[in-house]
Protein backbone atom coordinates (compact mmCIF):
# COMPACT_ATOMS: atom_id res chain seq x y z
CA UNK A 1 0.00 0.00 0.00
CA UNK A 2 3.05 2.30 0.61
CA UNK A 3 3.87 2.76 -3.30
CA UNK A 4 0.22 2.80 -4.51
CA UNK A 5 -0.01 6.07 -4.93
CA UNK A 6 -3.61 5.76 -5.87
CA UNK A 7 -4.29 4.92 -2.35
CA UNK A 8 -4.61 7.99 -0.35
CA UNK A 9 -2.13 8.84 2.32
CA UNK A 10 -3.09 7.49 5.94
CA UNK A 11 -1.92 10.80 7.84
CA UNK A 12 -2.21 14.22 6.43
CA UNK A 13 0.15 16.77 7.83
CA UNK A 14 -0.38 20.56 7.74
CA UNK A 15 2.86 22.18 7.66
CA UNK A 16 6.07 21.92 6.61
CA UNK A 17 8.44 23.22 9.45
CA UNK A 18 10.85 21.21 11.76
CA UNK A 19 7.80 19.37 13.95
CA UNK A 20 5.79 18.43 10.96
CA UNK A 21 8.86 17.35 8.98
CA UNK A 22 9.90 15.35 11.62
CA UNK A 23 6.20 13.71 12.15
CA UNK A 24 6.65 12.91 8.28
CA UNK A 25 10.04 11.58 9.14
CA UNK A 26 8.84 8.68 11.77
CA UNK A 27 5.77 8.07 10.01
CA UNK A 28 7.48 7.16 6.77
CA UNK A 29 10.03 5.34 8.89
CA UNK A 30 7.16 2.60 10.14
CA UNK A 31 5.85 2.50 7.15
CA UNK A 32 2.85 4.89 6.98
CA UNK A 33 2.23 7.00 4.09
CA UNK A 34 1.76 10.60 4.62
CA UNK A 35 0.61 14.06 2.64
CA UNK A 36 2.63 17.14 4.31
CA UNK A 37 1.00 20.44 2.89
CA UNK A 38 2.88 23.49 2.98
CA UNK A 39 1.43 26.68 2.54
CA UNK A 40 4.98 28.37 1.58
CA UNK A 41 7.28 27.72 -1.52
CA UNK A 42 9.54 26.87 0.64
CA UNK A 43 9.81 24.12 3.82
CA UNK A 44 11.53 25.10 7.48
CA UNK A 45 8.81 27.01 8.67
CA UNK A 46 9.63 29.70 11.05
CA UNK A 47 13.38 28.15 10.68
CA UNK A 48 13.47 28.83 7.05
CA UNK A 49 15.79 30.16 4.10
CA UNK A 50 14.98 33.20 1.81
CA UNK A 51 17.37 34.48 -1.34
CA UNK A 52 18.92 37.77 -1.45
CA UNK A 53 21.86 39.42 -3.73
CA UNK A 54 22.36 35.70 -4.83
CA UNK A 55 22.81 34.25 -1.07
CA UNK A 56 20.28 32.04 0.83
CA UNK A 57 19.85 33.56 4.00
CA UNK A 58 18.35 31.98 7.07
CA UNK A 59 14.90 34.30 8.70
CA UNK A 60 17.44 33.85 11.46
CA UNK A 61 20.54 33.07 12.58
CA UNK A 62 19.52 29.97 14.94
CA UNK A 63 21.64 27.98 17.57
CA UNK A 64 21.29 24.38 18.31
CA UNK A 65 22.92 22.87 21.47
CA UNK A 66 24.19 19.54 22.23
CA UNK A 67 20.95 18.54 24.40
CA UNK A 68 19.13 18.54 21.14
CA UNK A 69 19.14 14.75 20.80
CA UNK A 70 15.89 14.38 19.20
CA UNK A 71 16.70 17.04 16.56
CA UNK A 72 20.50 15.67 16.02
CA UNK A 73 19.50 12.17 15.19
CA UNK A 74 17.06 13.40 12.64
CA UNK A 75 19.44 15.27 10.84
CA UNK A 76 21.76 12.15 10.96
CA UNK A 77 18.82 10.13 9.89
CA UNK A 78 17.76 11.70 6.60
CA UNK A 79 21.05 13.97 6.03
CA UNK A 80 23.14 14.88 2.92
CA UNK A 81 25.92 16.47 4.39
CA UNK A 82 28.86 15.10 6.01
CA UNK A 83 29.69 17.49 8.38
CA UNK A 84 26.56 20.16 8.97
CA UNK A 85 27.07 21.53 11.98
CA UNK A 86 30.26 23.57 13.71
CA UNK A 87 30.25 22.33 17.21
CA UNK A 88 32.04 24.27 19.73
CA UNK A 89 32.53 23.89 22.95
CA UNK A 90 30.55 26.43 25.38
CA UNK A 91 32.18 29.78 25.72
CA UNK A 92 30.28 32.90 26.44
CA UNK A 93 31.92 36.25 25.63
CA UNK A 94 29.81 39.26 25.73
CA UNK A 95 31.51 42.43 25.00
CA UNK A 96 32.77 44.21 26.17
CA UNK A 97 34.99 42.63 28.62
CA UNK A 98 33.29 38.91 29.42
CA UNK A 99 34.46 35.73 28.69
CA UNK A 100 33.39 32.23 30.37
CA UNK A 101 34.83 29.06 29.10
CA UNK A 102 33.74 25.70 30.58
CA UNK A 103 36.51 23.81 31.89
CA UNK A 104 37.55 20.36 30.39
CA UNK A 105 35.27 18.34 33.46
CA UNK A 106 32.21 16.82 33.90
CA UNK A 107 28.75 18.21 34.18
CA UNK A 108 28.16 20.46 36.27
CA UNK A 109 31.63 21.07 37.08
CA UNK A 110 32.72 22.39 33.76
CA UNK A 111 29.99 24.87 34.17
CA UNK A 112 31.32 25.84 38.01
CA UNK A 113 34.64 25.47 37.18
CA UNK A 114 34.52 28.03 34.21
CA UNK A 115 32.00 30.97 36.10
CA UNK A 116 34.93 30.82 38.75
CA UNK A 117 37.57 31.65 35.82
CA UNK A 118 35.12 34.24 34.10
CA UNK A 119 37.10 37.39 33.12
CA UNK A 120 35.02 40.44 33.44
CA UNK A 121 32.66 39.70 36.14
CA UNK A 122 33.71 40.59 39.76
CA UNK A 123 34.43 37.80 42.39
CA UNK A 124 31.21 38.23 44.45
CA UNK A 125 29.54 37.73 41.31
CA UNK A 126 30.97 34.84 40.32
CA UNK A 127 30.57 32.76 43.35
CA UNK A 128 26.57 34.24 43.65
CA UNK A 129 26.70 32.45 39.66
CA UNK A 130 27.59 28.94 40.82
CA UNK A 131 25.94 29.00 44.31
CA UNK A 132 22.73 29.84 42.09
CA UNK A 133 23.77 26.63 39.83
CA UNK A 134 24.37 24.67 42.96
CA UNK A 135 20.84 25.70 44.44
CA UNK A 136 19.03 24.43 41.49
CA UNK A 137 20.98 21.07 41.67
CA UNK A 138 19.47 20.60 44.96
CA UNK A 139 15.93 21.63 43.99
CA UNK A 140 16.36 19.41 40.95
CA UNK A 141 15.46 22.39 38.90
CA UNK A 142 12.09 22.44 40.02
CA UNK A 143 10.09 25.81 41.89
CA UNK A 144 6.81 25.22 43.81
CA UNK A 145 5.27 28.28 42.11
CA UNK A 146 6.42 29.72 38.34
CA UNK A 147 7.86 33.49 38.59
CA UNK A 148 9.57 35.60 36.34
CA UNK A 149 13.72 35.15 35.77
CA UNK A 150 14.23 38.76 37.38
CA UNK A 151 12.62 37.92 40.22
CA UNK A 152 14.10 34.57 40.80
CA UNK A 153 17.76 36.05 40.23
CA UNK A 154 16.61 38.54 43.05
CA UNK A 155 15.22 36.59 45.21
CA UNK A 156 19.34 34.29 44.83
CA UNK A 157 21.30 37.69 45.07
CA UNK A 158 22.30 37.78 41.65
CA UNK A 159 24.95 41.15 40.74
CA UNK A 160 24.32 43.05 38.07
CA UNK A 161 27.30 42.49 36.22
CA UNK A 162 25.94 38.39 36.03
CA UNK A 163 22.72 39.41 35.08
CA UNK A 164 23.90 41.65 32.05
CA UNK A 165 26.87 39.35 30.53
CA UNK A 166 25.12 35.97 31.41
CA UNK A 167 21.75 35.55 32.76
CA UNK A 168 19.90 38.23 30.51
CA UNK A 169 21.79 36.42 27.50
CA UNK A 170 21.32 33.45 28.24
CA UNK A 171 17.53 33.86 28.87
CA UNK A 172 17.13 35.83 25.83
CA UNK A 173 18.68 33.34 23.58
CA UNK A 174 16.75 30.52 24.94
CA UNK A 175 13.33 32.00 25.68
CA UNK A 176 13.25 35.10 23.59
CA UNK A 177 11.14 36.67 26.13
CA UNK A 178 13.01 39.72 28.76
CA UNK A 179 13.95 38.74 32.21
CA UNK A 180 11.30 40.84 33.50
CA UNK A 181 8.39 38.41 31.71
CA UNK A 182 10.44 35.05 31.32
CA UNK A 183 9.33 31.86 33.36
CA UNK A 184 11.62 31.12 35.67
CA UNK A 185 10.35 27.67 35.34
CA UNK A 186 11.52 26.99 31.70
CA UNK A 187 14.37 28.77 32.17
CA UNK A 188 15.71 26.25 34.68
CA UNK A 189 14.44 23.85 32.54
CA UNK A 190 16.82 25.04 30.19
CA UNK A 191 19.72 25.16 32.82
CA UNK A 192 19.06 21.41 33.63
CA UNK A 193 19.12 20.26 30.16
CA UNK A 194 21.69 22.16 28.72
CA UNK A 195 24.20 22.94 31.08
CA UNK A 196 23.67 20.14 33.98
CA UNK A 197 23.38 17.38 32.07
CA UNK A 198 26.71 16.08 30.58
CA UNK A 199 29.02 18.24 29.10
CA UNK A 200 28.61 17.95 25.72
CA UNK A 201 24.94 18.53 26.08
CA UNK A 202 26.05 22.59 26.28
CA UNK A 203 27.71 21.98 22.99
CA UNK A 204 27.22 25.13 20.54
CA UNK A 205 26.24 23.87 17.44
CA UNK A 206 25.97 26.07 14.38
CA UNK A 207 24.83 25.39 10.94
CA UNK A 208 26.91 25.27 8.25
CA UNK A 209 24.36 25.28 5.45
CA UNK A 210 21.62 27.04 5.11
CA UNK A 211 18.22 25.86 7.57
CA UNK A 212 16.41 24.58 4.96
CA UNK A 213 19.08 22.10 3.69
CA UNK A 214 20.24 21.23 7.46
CA UNK A 215 16.67 18.80 7.99
CA UNK A 216 13.08 20.08 6.26
CA UNK A 217 14.56 19.45 2.71
CA UNK A 218 16.43 16.43 2.97
CA UNK A 219 13.65 15.49 5.33
CA UNK A 220 11.33 15.74 1.94
CA UNK A 221 13.64 13.75 -0.09
CA UNK A 222 13.62 11.10 2.50
CA UNK A 223 9.90 10.52 2.91
CA UNK A 224 9.25 11.33 -1.15
CA UNK A 225 11.41 8.07 -2.07
CA UNK A 226 9.38 6.10 0.98
CA UNK A 227 6.29 6.62 -0.76
CA UNK A 228 4.61 10.10 0.68
CA UNK A 229 3.77 13.20 -0.44
CA UNK A 230 5.04 16.63 0.14
CA UNK A 231 3.15 19.67 -0.99
CA UNK A 232 4.79 22.96 -1.38
CA UNK A 233 2.60 26.13 -2.51
CA UNK A 234 -0.28 24.56 -0.79
CA UNK A 235 -2.36 26.12 2.06
CA UNK A 236 -4.86 23.84 3.50
CA UNK A 237 -8.08 25.94 4.35
CA UNK A 238 -10.23 23.63 6.00
CA UNK A 239 -10.28 20.41 8.10
CA UNK A 240 -13.51 18.67 7.85
CA UNK A 241 -13.74 15.89 10.26
CA UNK A 242 -16.06 12.78 9.67
CA UNK A 243 -16.77 9.36 10.98
CA UNK A 244 -13.83 7.50 9.93
CA UNK A 245 -11.71 10.20 7.91
CA UNK A 246 -10.70 14.01 7.56
CA UNK A 247 -11.30 16.07 4.51
CA UNK A 248 -8.60 18.32 3.69
CA UNK A 249 -9.47 21.18 1.68
CA UNK A 250 -6.51 22.29 -0.46
CA UNK A 251 -5.73 23.62 -3.71
CA UNK A 252 -5.34 20.39 -4.86
CA UNK A 253 -9.27 19.36 -4.10
CA UNK A 254 -10.20 17.12 -1.32
CA UNK A 255 -8.09 14.67 0.29
CA UNK A 256 -9.23 12.13 3.09
CA UNK A 257 -6.82 11.16 5.61
CA UNK A 258 -7.46 8.75 8.99
CA UNK A 259 -5.39 10.94 10.56
CA UNK A 260 -4.29 14.50 10.71
CA UNK A 261 -1.25 16.29 12.63
CA UNK A 262 -1.17 20.18 12.47
CA UNK A 263 1.85 21.56 12.55
CA UNK A 264 1.47 25.50 11.77
CA UNK A 265 1.92 28.47 13.40
CA UNK A 266 -0.08 28.29 16.61
CA UNK A 267 -1.54 32.06 15.35
CA UNK A 268 -2.77 30.25 12.53
CA UNK A 269 -4.85 27.24 13.99
CA UNK A 270 -7.91 28.89 15.11
CA UNK A 271 -9.07 30.06 11.94
CA UNK A 272 -8.09 26.24 10.91
CA UNK A 273 -9.66 24.57 12.99
CA UNK A 274 -12.19 27.09 14.78
CA UNK A 275 -15.13 25.33 13.89
CA UNK A 276 -14.36 22.30 15.50
CA UNK A 277 -16.73 23.32 18.94
CA UNK A 278 -15.21 19.78 20.59
CA UNK A 279 -12.06 21.93 20.90
CA UNK A 280 -12.75 24.56 22.48
CA UNK A 281 -10.82 23.60 25.02
CA UNK A 282 -7.87 23.07 23.28
CA UNK A 283 -7.74 26.38 20.99
CA UNK A 284 -8.34 28.57 24.06
CA UNK A 285 -4.01 28.54 25.24
CA UNK A 286 -3.75 29.39 21.50
CA UNK A 287 -5.70 32.13 21.57
CA UNK A 288 -4.36 33.46 24.61
CA UNK A 289 -0.58 33.40 23.48
CA UNK A 290 1.73 36.07 23.00
CA UNK A 291 4.49 36.59 20.07
CA UNK A 292 8.14 37.89 20.05
CA UNK A 293 9.62 39.10 17.40
CA UNK A 294 13.51 38.16 16.40
CA UNK A 295 15.05 40.49 13.83
CA UNK A 296 18.46 39.33 11.89
CA UNK A 297 20.63 41.71 9.74
CA UNK A 298 22.18 40.54 7.23
CA UNK A 299 25.93 42.75 6.44
CA UNK A 300 28.23 41.52 3.45
CA UNK A 301 31.61 43.28 3.58
CA UNK A 302 34.50 43.00 1.10
CA UNK A 303 36.75 41.42 3.61
CA UNK A 304 36.82 39.17 6.15
CA UNK A 305 37.39 40.85 9.69
CA UNK A 306 40.87 40.30 11.48
CA UNK A 307 39.18 38.79 14.29
CA UNK A 308 37.34 36.33 13.13
CA UNK A 309 35.20 34.19 15.98
CA UNK A 310 32.09 32.25 15.18
CA UNK A 311 30.04 34.68 17.42
CA UNK A 312 30.23 37.18 19.94
CA UNK A 313 27.27 38.93 22.61
CA UNK A 314 27.36 42.41 23.01
CA UNK A 315 25.91 44.18 25.52
CA UNK A 316 24.09 47.64 26.20
CA UNK A 317 23.46 48.31 21.97
CA UNK A 318 20.97 47.34 20.00
CA UNK A 319 22.25 44.04 18.68
CA UNK A 320 22.40 41.42 20.89
CA UNK A 321 24.77 38.68 18.91
CA UNK A 322 26.80 38.75 15.72
CA UNK A 323 27.80 36.04 14.00
CA UNK A 324 30.64 35.44 11.64
CA UNK A 325 29.03 33.49 8.47
CA UNK A 326 33.06 33.44 6.90
CA UNK A 327 34.01 31.17 9.40
CA UNK A 328 30.74 29.14 9.75
CA UNK A 329 29.60 28.48 6.70
CA UNK A 330 32.59 30.27 4.25
CA UNK A 331 31.03 33.14 3.49
CA UNK A 332 33.35 35.71 3.42
CA UNK A 333 33.02 38.68 4.78
CA UNK A 334 29.28 37.85 5.32
CA UNK A 335 27.93 39.16 9.70
CA UNK A 336 24.90 38.34 11.05
CA UNK A 337 23.62 40.51 13.75
CA UNK A 338 20.41 39.51 15.94
CA UNK A 339 18.16 41.13 17.98
CA UNK A 340 15.90 39.05 20.09
CA UNK A 341 13.17 40.16 22.48
CA UNK A 342 13.71 43.60 22.21
CA UNK A 343 11.69 46.29 21.74
CA UNK A 344 11.07 47.45 18.05
CA UNK A 345 9.24 50.24 18.69
CA UNK A 346 11.59 52.53 19.64
CA UNK A 347 13.36 51.90 15.42
CA UNK A 348 10.28 52.58 13.26
CA UNK A 349 12.05 51.54 10.24
CA UNK A 350 14.45 48.26 8.99
CA UNK A 351 16.54 50.92 7.02
CA UNK A 352 16.92 53.20 10.48
CA UNK A 353 18.21 49.82 12.72
CA UNK A 354 20.23 48.60 10.14
CA UNK A 355 22.26 51.94 9.98
CA UNK A 356 22.05 51.93 13.71
CA UNK A 357 23.47 48.01 14.00
CA UNK A 358 26.13 48.39 11.03
CA UNK A 359 27.70 51.45 13.85
CA UNK A 360 27.97 48.79 16.39
CA UNK A 361 29.34 46.35 13.90
CA UNK A 362 31.94 48.89 13.04
CA UNK A 363 33.42 49.69 16.47
CA UNK A 364 33.66 45.73 17.04
CA UNK A 365 35.50 45.26 13.58
CA UNK A 366 37.33 49.06 12.47
CA UNK A 367 38.62 47.19 9.73
CA UNK A 368 35.70 46.85 7.42
CA UNK A 369 34.88 49.38 6.65
CA UNK A 370 31.01 50.35 4.81
CA UNK A 371 29.18 47.13 4.26
CA UNK A 372 28.67 46.52 0.27
CA UNK A 373 24.81 45.49 1.30
CA UNK A 374 22.74 44.57 4.18
CA UNK A 375 19.13 42.63 4.91
CA UNK A 376 16.73 43.29 7.36
CA UNK A 377 14.71 40.15 8.05
CA UNK A 378 12.42 40.36 11.12
CA UNK A 379 10.08 37.96 12.30
CA UNK A 380 7.12 39.69 14.16
CA UNK A 381 5.81 35.91 15.69
CA UNK A 382 9.17 34.05 15.86
CA UNK A 383 8.25 32.54 19.16
CA UNK A 384 5.62 32.70 21.44
CA UNK A 385 6.16 34.78 24.94
CA UNK A 386 7.45 32.42 27.14
CA UNK A 387 6.16 33.61 30.77
CA UNK A 388 5.39 32.19 33.52
CA UNK A 389 2.19 29.88 34.45
CA UNK A 390 0.95 29.66 30.36
CA UNK A 391 -0.97 26.91 29.83
CA UNK A 392 0.17 24.94 26.84
CA UNK A 393 -2.19 23.09 24.69
CA UNK A 394 -1.71 19.32 24.52
CA UNK A 395 -1.02 17.10 21.33
CA UNK A 396 -4.12 15.07 21.43
CA UNK A 397 -7.05 16.71 21.32
CA UNK A 398 -10.89 16.36 22.04
CA UNK A 399 -10.95 15.12 18.38
CA UNK A 400 -9.68 11.70 17.97
CA UNK A 401 -6.93 10.93 15.21
CA UNK A 402 -6.32 14.77 15.33
CA UNK A 403 -3.25 16.29 16.61
CA UNK A 404 -1.21 18.93 17.39
CA UNK A 405 2.39 19.62 16.65
CA UNK A 406 4.00 22.81 17.64
CA UNK A 407 7.29 24.14 20.07
CA UNK A 408 4.15 25.68 21.79
CA UNK A 409 2.69 22.10 22.69
CA UNK A 410 5.83 21.11 24.25
CA UNK A 411 5.61 21.43 28.29
CA UNK A 412 9.02 21.79 29.26
CA UNK A 413 10.53 23.74 26.58
CA UNK A 414 11.00 27.03 25.22
CA UNK A 415 10.32 27.97 21.34
CA UNK A 416 13.32 26.12 20.25
CA UNK A 417 14.10 23.85 17.25
CA UNK A 418 14.08 20.82 19.26
CA UNK A 419 10.67 21.68 21.11
CA UNK A 420 8.84 21.22 17.71
CA UNK A 421 10.82 18.04 16.32
CA UNK A 422 10.09 16.31 20.25
CA UNK A 423 6.13 17.49 19.63
CA UNK A 424 6.40 16.12 15.77
CA UNK A 425 7.58 12.63 16.70
CA UNK A 426 5.16 12.47 19.82
CA UNK A 427 2.47 13.18 17.32
CA UNK A 428 3.71 10.69 14.90
CA UNK A 429 3.61 8.29 17.46
CA UNK A 430 0.14 8.74 18.74
CA UNK A 431 -0.96 9.09 15.30
CA UNK A 432 0.91 5.65 14.82
CA UNK A 433 -0.79 4.03 17.40
CA UNK A 434 -4.48 5.70 16.37
CA UNK A 435 -3.67 4.06 12.70
CA UNK A 436 -2.86 0.43 14.76
CA UNK A 437 -5.68 0.25 16.69
CA UNK A 438 -8.14 0.70 13.85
Amino acid sequence: MLNDRAAPAQVGIIGGGYAGMAAAVALARRGVRVAVYEAARQLGGRARSVVHNGHKLDNGQHILIGAYRETLALIAEVGVHADPLMRLSLEWTVLPEFVMRAARLPAPWHLAVGLLRAKGMSPAARVACVQFVAWAQRARFRLAHDTTVAELLSRHRQRADAIRYLWEPLCVAALNTPLAQASAQVFLNVLRDGLASVRYASDLLLPRVDLGALFPEPAAEHVRARGSDVHLGCAVTRVEPGADAFTLHSPLGAARHRCVIVATHPARIPALLGHMDRLAASLAPIGAMSYQPIVTIYAQYAAQPERSVPMLGSSGGTMQWLFDRGVITGERGMLAAVISARARNEIASHDSLARRVLEEIAAVHPDLGSAQWFQVIEEKRATFSCVPGMMRPASTTAVPRLFLAGDYTEPDYPATIEAAVRSGLRCAAAAHDALAAG
